[in-house]
């Protein structure tokens, strides 16, 4: 006659299968659900981030690789560029041949591709209370202007007044500036504390990425400028063929469509 199972020995089976099922539940949640390949190391500055990290979360879910966007001034980042960096953006051409230096000529030059336009803007405040209507009237006294003096906006305020050849512009814009930021984020910084600024000389898609700091006003033709966002290849990225798959990626259609949601221009 089998002898009778203790209550214990019911608690010991109990403990025994439940292990059984929760390691099967974990093998198949594996199995469901395989690692990302990667990842891909990005790295570049704050403006062009909100739709670069966009299109890296997209591409992840497509290919399956992951691909980490790091963003903000270059000085927060570009040590760790240097070490494991795959591909470096830039917000102009001018700011990519800055971080071919910073990179100590880390970046293969025959990789950097020039990819979307983004175009020179007047951010106001919410309602435009001193009713700015584009560049011009920035030329007018009494108005506070900020602008940003670095990070892809080297001399861009002085590109948009002097574009038609008459100095008296430059002269005109200048006496109304009041503030210089280094980059966009200070100059973020600098806009919220100080409710004294009228305007802001930015690119246009900070309002997209901001849209209850300011509003916008975009500038009339004959001061508009234009500079890109552009991507290259550490090289350690070329050695990395899904580094090398996501620099080329950011070309094609897919990725041209979420920079226009975020403002760039796509053609």
């Amino acid at each position: 006659m089998n002898a009778p199972i203790e209550h214990q020995d019911i608690h010991l089976y109990k403990g025994i299968i439940m292990r059984f099922f929760i390691r099967a539940a974990v093998s198949a949640a594996a199995m469901a659900t395989p690692a990302l390949a990667g990842p891909v190391h990005v790295f570049g500055p704050g403006g062009p981030a909100p739709a670069m990290k966009e299109a890296a979360a997209t591409y992840s879910k497509l290919r399956g690789v992951k691909v980490e966007v790091v963003a903000g001034p270059t000085s927060d980042w570009i040590d760790s560029a240097r070490q494991t960096g795959d591909v470096i953006y830039s917000g102009s051409e001018t700011m990519m041949t800055d971080l071919q230096v910073a990179m100590g000529d880390r970046i293969d030059p025959a990789t950097i591709t020039p990819l979307y336009l983004r175009v020179s803007n007047i951010l106001v405040r919410p309602g435009n209370p001193k009713k700015i209507r584009g560049l011009a009237d920035l030329f007018r006294p009494g108005h506070r202007v900020l602008v940003v003096n670095g990070a892809g906006q080297n001399g861009l305020w002085e590109d948009m007044a002097g574009r038609t050849g008459d100095i008296a512009k430059v002269r005109a814009l200048r006496s109304n500036i009041v503030g210089y930021a280094k980059n966009s984020a200070q100059a973020k910084q600098t806009w919220t504390t100080d409710t004294s600024l009228d305007a802001w000389i930015i690119w246009g898609i900070w309002q997209k990425a901001n849209a209850t700091l300011a509003d916008s006003v975009s500038v009339e033709e004959p001061y508009r400028i234009y500079r890109d966002v552009g991507a290259g290849l550490t090289m350690t990225g070329k050695a990395n063929p899904d580094a090398v798959a996501f620099a080329a990626w950011l070309a094609s259609p897919a990725a041209r469509a979420i920079f226009v949601k975020f403002g760039w221009k796509g053609s």
